[in-house]
């Protein structure tokens, strides 16, 4: 896949430089289209599509059930699916993540149950026979699924979504400019990350303060650290007092795009960007144009405000 062209852009006339940075923003932001196209249709994207195509999308009750077991979970199957999906192994002294797995077998058209329980059951439904039925939900047992931590094998392909170049002090600069933001930000050690695959997380305070908190992952890559924070000052700023589910990939696109804007303004290639977008299931190239006003005040606002603390 294309990648971006590496070099730190300055704005530096003040009379022309609003409509410099708004323009190399919009022509940018096409480049970000052609990449997210390019990515869509590049082999990687199409077996790593492939690879999740296979893994199941479980009930909210379920997904609470593997949070409480495991936190950490990402990549969740049962013993036999990724030994013949995957050729994975579950490690040896592995303990299960215990799900409620559906039972589909026949089922009485009257009561709803299975021959079994139906015979067991007062109904007198007689008109055709058990063999004849049609097969039905009855009912829901409990069965053993295992992360992709708890396993080995042939790896599973992943997506180049990782920022690169050099950061130089740029993580601290954007901690920096955390306040005039009005953002709290923290930095939290690998071995005490409590998000699971998450980069990073932008959080309400608590109840009675609503101040945005941005929390990412520290990282040896130190310019796809500063992208993710790049990318939840754009949440921060954004999308902090939106609670719409349905509008969750475009908040994506919409922090992302500023992600991939901020940080090649400051000379990082933020191509991976294009992969991250593709990966959303309502993932529309359109949709980057589509809200490009607020990708760009928002992209020249965090700008802005890093030039400052360079001056």
């Amino acid at each position: 896949m294309t990648t971006n062209t590496i070099s730190v852009v300055s704005f530096d006339e003040y009379d022309t430089r609003r409509d410099e940075m708004h323009n190399t923003i919009k022509h940018w932001i096409d480049d970000l289209t052609a990449l997210t196209d390019e990515a869509r249709a590049s082999q990687q994207f199409q077996e790593w599509l492939t690879v999740q195509s296979k893994f199941h999308d479980y009930s909210h009750r379920n997904t609470l059930l593997i949070t409480l077991q495991c936190p950490i979970a990402t990549k969740v199957a049962g013993y036999n699916t990724w030994r013949t999906e995957f050729d994975r192994r579950v490690q040896e002294g592995e303990n299960g993540i215990w799900i409620w797995a559906p039972i589909i077998t026949k089922q009485c058209p009257d009561c709803e149950n299975s021959p079994r329980y139906h015979k067991q059951s007062e109904c007198e439904y007689d008109e055709t026979p058990p063999e004849a039925w049609s097969k039905g939900l009855v009912g829901f047992k409990p069965t053993a699924v295992f992360d992709v931590s708890q396993t080995e094998g042939e790896p599973l392909p992943e997506l180049e979504t990782e920022a690169t170049g050099d950061a130089e002090n740029l993580v601290f600069l954007l901690q920096d400019a955390a306040d005039d933001l009005a953002v709290t930000v923290r930095i939290v050690d690998a071995d005490d990350w409590e998000h699971g695959e998450a980069k990073g997380v932008c959080k309400q305070r608590s109840l009675y303060d609503l101040q945005p908190i941005v929390e990412v992952k520290d990282r040896v890559n130190q310019a796809d650290l500063a992208v993710t924070l790049i990318h939840e000052y754009a949440h921060a700023l954004l999308h902090f007092d939106v609670d719409d589910e349905c509008e969750r990939s475009k908040r994506e696109v919409e922090a992302e795009a500023v992600a991939y804007i901020v940080g090649r303004y400051v000379g990082l290639d933020t191509s991976g960007s294009a992969f991250y977008l593709v990966a959303w299931q309502d993932d529309d190239s359109d949709a980057i144009h589509d809200r490009l006003g607020r990708i760009r005040t928002t992209a020249a606002k965090i700008i802005e405000v890093v030039e400052q603390r360079r001056e």
